[in-house]
This record gives structure tokens, sequence and C-alpha cells, in this order.
């Protein structure tokens, strides 16, 4: 597998996109509307949040991937639309409608997803306006354009793309995602687009795009809070000209390992991002009984202000970690169990461990921090978890978002 250097969602063979000024955000002059299409039908599959208040896209989606399939993908930052009633489910099937229009395809094989301020409803002449220019840009080249379109608090867009041997032909995945703040698992407040040139029936895109979000954006949290969007959405076109991936043994894991990739990549770039976030944070759990006791533990470190604060201050205080996997519900014997930060043992045979406080500090300082713990159960199950830092900024964004 090969990374595509300045890989996006344009990098497989037969997608096109673009990402235009419509003028949602007015007091923005970057792009806010993004349009992803491709040159003939997808297979198609999404996961989406697992808060009961979803927005209206949401709705949409579900009713227009019914059969499995659809051929683009259309976005806008700036607003939401969530918690906007009936008008919004209608704002967002509208859209649909104008991206048909404009490329002559059916508004059921259009997607669409919202990002930005809650409850206020879509300034309609001006979306459509932009789907219109949208329509009329898109390139293969206009991948990276599509990925600022749909950055809200976000300080960099977000894309990647890799290909790989599968079938006997070169298959390529990419992607672009926005997040920044609202991030937390079961989909994080985020938006995904992920492209294929490989050939995946729908049933089975949907099954490795479930396993592939499972151990990326399921694994990344920010503040703890989950989103009304959330929306990660893959299309499959087959134009790499393999044989559909289901086929083989050997072309399926091919192919869910580089699903995998670009989902993880995504995730990580969504975690170092976070709003006000200063180093990327990877929690490496290991020594589990079983997966989500791994996960879970994992997460309630992710999560803990506490940690996240002292991460932020450079400061090594391990008892605010060993705390959050005490109330994690996990069980574990405090005993057995080690904590290493940034590669330095701090605790184990259940007491801390002498170490080199100003040393251990100017690591903390690094772009990416590493929070190792065996749990030391017996088990061998693993997990992953992606955080970042808390600091001033994050409390400053927030507390002015709508203001």
């Amino acid at each position: 597998m090969r990374w595509i250097d300045k890989g996006d969602v344009t990098a497989p063979k037969g997608f096109r996109a673009a990402g235009v000024r419509a003028g949602i955000k007015p007091s923005s002059a970057k792009e806010d509307v993004a349009l992803v299409g491709a040159d003939q039908r997808c297979s198609a599959a999404a996961v989406f949040t697992t808060n009961r208040v979803q927005a209206a896209p949401i709705a949409i989606d579900r009713q227009h991937l019914a059969d499995g399939m659809a051929q683009a993908v259309v976005l806008n930052s700036g607003n939401a639309n969530a918690c906007t009633g009936e008008r919004g489910r209608r704002d967002a099937a509208q859209m649909c409608a104008a991206v048909a229009a404009a490329l002559g395809i059916l508004p059921t094989d259009v997607l669409v997803c919202s990002t930005g301020v809650i409850g206020v409803p879509l300034p309609m002449d001006i979306v459509t306006a932009g789907i219109a220019a949208a329509a009329a840009a898109l390139s293969p080249e206009g991948g990276a354009a599509a990925a600022r379109a749909i950055m809200t608090t976000d300080t960099v867009p977000k894309t990647c793309a890799v290909e790989f041997e599968m079938g006997g032909a070169t298959v390529r995945v990419g992607g672009m995602a926005k997040g920044s703040g609202m991030i937390a698992p079961h989909m994080a407040t985020m938006l995904a687009v992920v492209t294929t040139d490989a050939a995946v029936s729908p049933g089975f895109l949907q099954d490795a795009l479930g396993r592939a979000a499972d151990r990326s954006f399921n694994c990344i949290t920010v503040d703890g809070d989950m989103s009304t969007n959330d929306t990660v959405i893959v299309l499959a076109n087959g134009a790499a000209g393999a044989a559909p991936a289901e086929r083989d043994p050997a072309a399926a894991a091919a192919f869910e390992r580089g699903l995998e990739a670009v989902c993880r990549e995504l995730a990580r770039m969504i975690a170092r991002d976070g709003e006000g976030a200063t180093k990327l944070v990877a929690i490496r759990v290991r020594g589990a009984r079983d997966a989500a006791d791994a996960r879970r533990l994992g997460l309630a470190v992710a999560n803990s202000t506490l940690v996240k604060t002292a991460l932020f201050g450079r400061d090594p205080n391990w008892g605010r970690i060993l705390c959050a996997m005490g109330y994690s519900g996990v069980e574990f014997d405090p005993g057995t169990v080690e904590v290493a930060l940034c590669g330095a043992p701090i605790y184990g045979r259940g007491a801390g461990l002498p170490f080199d406080k100003a040393e251990l500090s100017r690591a903390m300082g690094a772009a990416e921090v590493g929070i190792d713990i065996d749990l030391a159960t017996g088990g061998d199950a693993t997990a992953e978890i992606f955080t970042c830092d808390l600091s001033y900024e994050y409390v400053r964004i927030n507390a002015e978002y709508t203001t």
C-alpha cells in the first residue's frame, strides 16, 4: 500500500469535485459549498451519528441509500440544517434535486451533508446558486477546494489517499473530512466522504465501512460532545477494472486495509486539529480482556478534562490518568497495571515510578504524545484512541461560536 502525495477524493478514477464560495458564511471569503461527483452510479454506504437529535440531511440520506447506490454528494458548511423541522427536510431534499438537475442524474442518487450552526434555516437561494456554481466547476483537480469548503472551526483541510494492488489492478481510496470540535465516538462531529475505484457490492461496502469506522472515527474524541450531523459516506465506482472485492478473500482483505488506512488517517487529522489543540494524543491500551474493555478504558482517559488540561500544561500528573482508568467501569488490578507517558514508565506495581519530571515535561511538548497502558488482565485485546489536549483557546472558540 502506498500513500499518494496530496491525495484526496479525486485520486480514484472517475471522480470529480469542486468547492465554491456561495456566501452561506456572510463574514467569510472562504468556500462553503462542496460537491463530489462520479462519472457513473456507485455502490454507496454510510454511517451516521447515534445522537437521537439528527440533522435533516441524515433523514434524506437514509432514504436515498435504500438501494445502496449513489452518484454525488453535496455538502455545505456554515449551517448545520439541524433542528429545523419539516422545512429543513425540504431544504435538504431541494439540495439533492438541484444537484440532480445540474448533473442530469436522479435526485435519489444524491446524498447531502451540512455542518455549522444548529437551529438556523438554510438560505436556500444562496445554497442553490452555490450548487450550480459547484456543478459547473467539477474537476478531477477540485478535491482540495472541496475539502476547504466543508471546514468550520477546522484550521486545516483534511485529505488523504492510498493505492494498492487488488485483483490484478491498481486500486485507489481517497477521502476528505472535517471536524474540530464536538468530537465524540459513535460518529464524531464530523463529515467525511471517501471514494474508491474498487468494485464493491453495496452490502460488502457497508459492512467494511462499519468495521473501518469502529477502528478509526469511533476511536477519536476531542471534547466528548456528540454532534447532530456526523456522517461518513463511501462511494465505490469500480473504475479501476478489478473484479468485485468480495469474490476473493485476498482482494477483500486488501480493500479493507486500504479503506481503514484512509479512515484512520482522516480520524488522526481530526483529533490533531481539535479546537484550540496544541498536540495529538495517542492512548494505546493493551492486555485487556476484550476489545470493548480496551476501548472503554481508553476513551475514559481520552475524555478526562483533567488529563487533557494536564497534557496542555505539560504536567506529568499521572494520578489523573489512573483516576480516569478507575472510573471507566473496566475491571483491572491497580497493583499490576502499568502506565507510560511519552515512553517513560510512570506507574507500576501499584505506585508511581521515579522519573525526571523536567525531562518528561519537555517531552510532553511534542506534536504527538503517547500514553501507553497495560492492563495486565491476562487478555490480549488492544485499542488505540486518539484525542488532543484542552487549551485556553478551546474555551474562547466555543464561548464565542455564535456571537
